[in-house]
């Protein structure tokens, strides 16, 4: 098998980054998901359902389903811009600065909208912002971290998804006096963890590169990169089927467990997976990242994590019970959390061009992002005309297998 020809810009980085730099990078991270999963697992529902509740789930689809157009534009394009930015506080920090500013914004408006088509434009102000912050934070693992390390710091974005899953949930429990102050509680806890990355974080001017000059130039240089490097084609699409497919399989839990398992009380049910989910994840994720990064391989644990997910949402449509939920809630955080860590890693060691890293990794994270506002769309369509809950999970595990079968066709990386 012949690689492809290695990256080239930038030389890639040698030091390694130590265990405070890890911690501050996750704690960011942290805030940013229990930001983002609360309202999609839990608020948002609850909001549309008071305000429109004869449409819920389409009001539910088409919010979600904006913020996931808009990825598909903002993400490359922050993340060229992000590329190009010159300022004394650097080019990363400064993205991650205005999106968390930007996040907790949109936050604080969605939760002071008084219809369902105020909360989807509130809604894509705070993903706007998520998705600028993005841009930085994600282009700094290929700016600073060495390969042997990214399996363990890719596992300090996701291991964090999980864990603000929880951390998220409880707070707006815990506050539980209507969707303003449950909005503002997240607003407040986004800014801060974000506080102690911005206060340290350090990052160097971009190299000169080959880069055309102009956002447009670079814009078009990187959608094209897929057709001159087909290793990064291939982990696009990978990543864009196994997410997919999870957020298919996660998105409407709240609705299955109401109106699908009938549970007497779906919030607190909801609660309960989402714990089992985060015990899963999190020891998957951060055991994932780092027997990767000791093996020097990526693409076997990838598949493996995809087709733990896709035995997930077979469970679910053999057998849909409480008992069968709770055993898919383990066997999907175990497959998502060591998916995410491996493939964050993998995907940096794709990448064509280093000094164009946040927007190629831009494009990346449209696979990342995308589905997850996107598939609440689709689930309802599928939900409403296609066969219920049971062909929905069919369809979620069929995406996962078809996104491991993606990632086996990579070459470059072992």
């Amino acid at each position: 098998m012949s690689a492809e020809p290695a990256l080239h810009g930038t030389a890639a980085p040698v030091r390694p980054v130590g265990r405070a730099w890890t911690a501050r990078f996750a704690l960011v991270w942290l805030g940013m998901w229990a930001a983002q999963l609360a309202p999609v697992q839990l608020l948002l529902p609850l909001q549309l359902e008071d305000l429109d509740p004869v449409h819920k789930v389409r009001d539910f689809g088409l919010v979600n389903g904006v913020a996931g157009l808009a990825a598909l534009v903002a993400l490359p394009v922050f993340g060229a811009l992000c590329d190009r930015t010159r300022s004394r506080w650097g080019r990363r920090r400064v993205w991650v600065a205005g999106g968390v500013i930007g996040y907790a914004v949109g936050l604080l408006l969605t939760g002071a909208a008084g219809s369902w088509v105020a909360v989807g434009g509130a809604w894509l102000v705070a993903q706007l912002g998520m998705y600028a912050a993005m841009a930085g934070l994600t282009a700094t693992i290929a700016d600073q971290v060495p390969s042997a390390q990214r399996g363990t710091v890719s596992a300090a974005i996701y291991g964090p998804q999980a864990i603000g899953i929880v951390v998220g949930l409880g707070l707006v429990t815990a506050v539980g006096t209507g969707a303003g102050l449950a909005y503002a509680a997240l607003a407040g806890l986004l800014l801060v963890t974000a506080v102690p990355w911005l206060l340290r974080a350090r990052d160097g001017e971009p190299g000169p590169g080959g880069r055309p000059g102009s956002l447009a130039g670079a814009l078009r240089a990187t959608w094209q990169a897929p057709w001159a490097h087909p290793d990064y084609a291939w982990a696009f699409g990978g990543r864009l089927l196994v997410n997919l497919g999870n957020a298919l399989g996660t998105t409407y839990l709240l609705y299955f467990l109401t109106d699908g398992l009938r549970r007497p009380d779906p919030e607190a049910s909801l609660l309960v997976l989402t714990l089992v989910y985060l015990a899963a994840t999190v020891a998957a994720t951060w055991g994932g990242g780092v027997l990767s990064d000791r093996t020097g391989r990526r693409r076997v644990f990838v598949a493996a994590a995809a087709g733990l997910q896709a035995l997930a949402c077979a469970v679910l449509v053999v057998v849909p019970s409480w008992s069968s939920a709770l055993v898919a809630g383990v066997l999907l955080g175990a497959g998502y959390g060591a998916y995410t860590s491996v493939d964050q890693a993998l995907v940096t060691e794709v990448l064509p061009d280093a000094d164009a890293a946040a927007a190629e990794l831009g494009v990346m994270n449209v696979a990342a992002v995308a589905p997850q506002a996107l598939a609440p769309l689709l689930a309802a369509l599928v939900i409403a005309s296609l066969g219920g809950y049971g062909v929905l999970f069919s369809l979620a595990g069929a995406c996962t297998v078809l996104g491991a079968v993606s990632v086996a066709r990579i070459r470059s990386v072992p």
